[in-house]
């Protein structure tokens, strides 16, 4: 038992990498249809046969896609997952190919491993800016529905500080209609300006870092996770400078010493940021620090106004 968990861990950058190029490739929007021979999947994939059937065996011994027969694929429940559009195909990408390469180069100095700013980087390799955007949908429905059950009201703006393609605020006016928003972001965020503007949603180009617009109610949806504290603070000091008083911040993120699952994603911030996942004692000081008031703290979701 005990070899088993060191060979899974050992071999984990192998998985990582070849489900990430199976994601990139196309496989399971291939095999779509059903079963087919590698080598009609690798023609029309772009891919060697002998060496993509090898990767399909590889992920099909996991249990992403299955092998019928010698040499034939099928998907699987996991695999369909890798669908194009989908965000756990953006996902795969994203782990087997730039945080691949990042989380490659850790060592034990407590020092960013990638090499340069990530979010200049993303702004200049469009395809990764548009896979991240994707993948940052994955779960807007439970952080939605973290706050749908809130006091909401009629006609109140709704800021989504670092909001991405705007999935956070579509979700929620799905729910909560009658509200105004704003997704203020990077100008070279993928969205759909036209469909963010028939749910009463404005994008507003911009850094978190210079100024936020006037709204009721801040959000951010596991953006502060991706900084370090003094980033952080200056991130949530721009809010309570830009803010009426009284205005409402929503913090959807993991508090560790409530929440599971957040040691190995806690290693990936590490990599990219040289930052880190939170407990409640760094949440209260980080909000002590850009002088906002806690109002509450749960396992995912902060709740805290400004002064």
């Amino acid at each position: 038992m005990s070899e088993e968990v060191i060979w899974n861990l050992c071999r984990g950058a192998t998985a990582t990498r070849v489900l990430g190029l199976a994601a990139e490739l196309g496989v399971a929007d291939s095999l779509a249809a059903g079963p087919r021979p590698v080598a009609e999947i690798a023609a029309e994939v772009g891919a060697d046969a002998r060496t993509l059937e090898r990767y399909l065996r590889a992920l099909a011994s996991d249990g992403v896609f299955a092998e019928e027969e010698s040499g034939v694929f099928r998907n699987t429940e996991a695999s369909e997952l890798l669908r194009r559009g989908a965000p756990w195909n953006a996902f795969a990408q994203l782990y087997g190919g730039v945080w691949h390469r990042a989380v490659g180069e850790l060592d034990a100095t407590g020092a960013r491993a990638f090499d340069g700013e990530f979010w200049d980087w993303l702004a200049d390799h469009p395809h990764e800016r548009a896979l991240f955007d994707l993948a940052m949908e994955d779960g807007t429905e439970k952080r939605v529905d973290r706050i749908a059950g809130l006091n909401w009201h009629d006609g109140e703006v709704v800021v989504d500080v670092g909001g991405g393609n705007g999935s956070l605020l579509l979700e929620l006016f799905a729910r909560r209609p009658g509200m105004r928003g704003i997704v203020l972001d990077l100008p070279e965020t993928v969205r759909d300006e036209a469909a963010l503007a028939v749910a009463g949603i404005e994008f507003v180009p911009g850094s978190f870092f210079e100024r936020v617009p006037d709204g009721d109610t801040y959000t951010l949806g596991t953006v502060l996770h991706n900084w370090p504290d003094e980033e952080a603070a200056a991130i949530l000091g721009t809010i309570c400078r830009d803010a009426p008083a009284g205005a409402r911040v929503l913090i959807l993120d993991l508090v560790v010493d409530r929440a599971e699952g957040s040691a190995w994603f806690d290693l990936l911030g590490l990599a990219l940021f040289a930052a880190h996942e939170r407990t409640e004692a760094q949440w209260r000081a980080l909000l002590a620090a850009a002088g906002l008031q806690l109002d509450d703290i749960g396992e995912r979701l902060i709740q805290a106004s400004c002064p």
